[in-house]
């Protein structure tokens, strides 16, 4: 993420109008947030990478949506 974009990422997100992936898997049980990101488009482009890194884990299951909204920490939580 470059540096530079960051208050307005963090202000988008503030305004709940940020992109966020949420990454579900299973086996293990965990659900994974990515972002945020101010389009739609910079997500969908960054987003291929972390799936691979991802699948490489080699869950049971995985299941992506994208998502406009607020979002804070934690971005990662186990089931």
């Amino acid at each position: 993420m470059n540096p530079l974009l960051w208050p307005v990422r963090g202000s988008a997100n503030a305004l709940g109008l940020a992109w966020w992936a949420r990454v579900r898997t299973s086996d293990p049980d965990v659900t994974y947030w990515f972002g945020p990101y101010v389009r739609r488009s910079s997500l969908e482009r960054e987003l291929t990478a972390f799936l691979d890194d991802l699948r490489a884990e080699e869950p049971r299951e995985l299941e992506h949506s994208l998502l406009r909204t607020r979002r804070g920490e934690p971005l990662t939580e186990t089931d």
